[in-house]
């Protein structure tokens, strides 16, 4: 059976993004997902969104607009979207993000259980990470995927049943106080890895700082109004996660200090051997545990397997 779905999508002068995202959506690869309608909530935009937008509806009947006057914030857009959506399943991602092409269909094909309530994307940053800032934005992305393993905490793309008509107009985290009503429904909230939306972190000290403090603020003010706490505020259980991270990173520098160390002895050993021996290894010495390759190893793609008593 098919699982039919509306995509809404939230955009404030998203002109530089929206026209990639919504032929991201028409180009989804569906087999058990139909997306019958992708709904754009432009909120006072001031740049090209809205004429963006219009140019694709007159290609797609799926698409609509709902253009807001002011920007009244992401809640607000929200229930915009609420209102007008036709389908049971919705589909709520930021005009700043683009899916990957089976990422509906992996983030909504999981309603097939009914006790699903709530499903989310894994989030990938695009920044490069050479750069701490980059680095940062990569890291934590990476310690947030190992937290959602555990106990989902979901946003950007999100996947839901609408079993509420609206959301609070002081919620600034959206994503957060959907989970809390759909677990306070009984439904159940999954992560989806394998559905993959890829955005762009911030590029500057003082973004990354201004963008974690808004997001500490309003999952604050979750806990204490509607008494929902999302897993990142789980202090001790991000601290491990955060430890296995710099074992990771100790482990890696150990090894990288090892490896300079034997590398520089092969090679005074290579010298010796060849200044001082007179040996070029013509005929090699045997490394015989290298010959023990296992099974389900890949073949190179431009490479023909020999056949016995066949060489190359």
């Amino acid at each position: 059976m098919t699982i039919r779905c509306s995509v809404g999508i939230t955009a404030y002068n998203e002109e530089a993004n929206i026209g990639k995202l919504i032929a991201a959506m028409l180009a989804q690869q569906l087999s058990k997902v139909e997306i019958t309608e992708i709904i754009v909530v432009a909120s006072g935009c001031t740049d090209r969104t809205v004429p963006i937008v219009r140019e694709f509806a007159t290609r797609d009947s799926r698409i609509r607009l709902i253009e807001q006057a002011n920007r009244e914030g992401k809640t607000s857009a929200i229930n915009q979207f609420l209102q007008n959506a036709k389908e049971d399943i919705c589909v709520l991602e930021s005009g700043d993000t683009l899916p990957r092409a089976d990422s509906i269909e992996n983030l909504v094909k999981l309603f097939e259980d009914p006790k699903v309530g709530m499903t989310g994307a894994q989030k990938i940053p695009v920044n490069v990470p050479e750069h701490v800032v980059g680095y940062m934005s990569h890291l934590r992305l990476q310690m947030e995927h190992q937290l959602c393993l555990e106990i989902p905490r979901l946003g950007e793309l999100i996947a839901f049943r609408k079993v509420f008509t609206q959301l609070p107009p002081d919620v600034a985290m959206d994503e957060a106080f959907v989970e809390a009503l759909v677990i306070r429904r009984g439904l159940e909230v999954h992560y989806a890895p394998d559905a993959v939306v890829y955005n762009m972190g911030p590029e500057t000290l003082g973004e990354f700082i201004m963008q974690r403090r808004r997001n500490y603020a309003g999952h604050l003010h979750l806990t204490r109004k509607y008494g929902y706490k999302v897993s990142s505020l789980d202090n001790m259980r991000v601290a491990r996660i955060a430890f296995d991270e710099l074992a990771k990173a100790i482990r890696l520098i150990v090894t990288l200090v090892w490896l300079a160390l034997v590398e520089g002895i092969a090679r005074v050993l290579g010298m010796y051997d060849y200044y001082v021996r007179g040996r070029k290894h013509v005929v090699w010495d045997m490394a015989w545990t290298t010959k023990h390759v296992e099974n389900g190893a890949a073949t190179p793609a431009n490479s023909t397997p020999t056949a016995p008593g066949e060489t190359k």
